[in-house]
């Protein structure tokens, strides 16, 4: 064969080839937008990022706060089979004899080596009981299964309802002796005036502050807090993951 035929033929198949490959290209490129589309993208504004790191350090601050009182902490061992932690800091808590209670709060949920980005929600709802004047009260909920997190993660979660709340024990050796504790689906505690102990949560009713979620970080709280860890450590707005952070210096696995 001589060299212009072989030479014509090596063309031939090349044009084939190129005329084959390239329209891969564009459905490369279109599906690379598809995926840069759907990444969820924060749109918070400044006063939204300041209220979110706000709530954040205050919610840390009263966890620390709480591990720190020598034998009247949350004992580790509840702490380290927590699926997801809830901080409400500074509740408000009114009335005389029927009375309401209102604040809003952080819950961050246990990923491989840490804790997720943290969800944002509301607590509010009437409460029974003898109460004259008015307090803040700091609330902690350890949310000890799946079955327990999967009712937070509706359209809202009522005490006294579909869930309940146990008294969750305090002291470095006191779940040793609570093994009927253990069982409940979620465990609350209270601070109050300096007191901290375990408390039998009714009538209150958590819904997730979307709002807010969404403008964090694209999503609702319901995605932030199942499934994989959607949002990436690198993408938490520096003044928010400083509660997953204090998490971690108490509970790593």
């Amino acid at each position: 064969m001589k060299l212009s035929t072989r030479t014509t033929l090596a063309a031939c198949a090349l044009a084939a080839a190129t005329m084959i490959l390239t329209p891969a290209a564009p459905a490369r490129q279109a599906d690379q937008r598809e995926r840069t589309a759907t990444k969820p993208a924060s749109t918070a504004s400044p006063k939204q990022l300041k209220e979110a790191s706000k709530k954040s350090a205050s919610a840390s601050r009263v966890f620390e706060q709480i591990m720190g009182a020598p034998d009247r902490s949350i004992p580790k061992d509840l702490l380290d089979k927590a699926e997801a932690v809830a901080v409400f800091p500074g509740m408000i808590k009114a009335g005389l004899g029927v009375g309401g209670r209102g604040g809003s709060g952080i819950i961050s949920r246990r990923v491989t080596g840490g804790w997720s980005a943290p969800a944002f929600f509301k607590m509010g709802g009437a409460s029974i009981g003898l109460q004259i004047g008015a307090a803040k009260t700091d609330l902690v909920l350890l949310f000890m299964n799946d079955d327990a997190l999967r009712g937070l993660l509706g359209d809202k979660l009522e005490f006294g309802g579909e869930a309940s709340a146990a008294a969750g024990p305090v002291g470095r050796t006191a779940a040793a002796s609570t093994n009927l504790k253990l069982d409940a689906g979620i465990l609350s505690y209270s601070r109050s005036r300096g007191l901290f102990a375990g408390l039998e949560l009714k009538g209150g009713v958590i819904n997730p502050d979307n709002n807010l979620n969404e403008a964090l970080y694209g999503l609702k709280a319901k995605d932030i807090l199942t499934g994989a860890n959607k949002v990436k450590a690198a993408d938490i707005p520096p003044g928010v993951i400083v509660f997953p952070n204090t998490l971690a210096r108490y509970s790593i696995k």
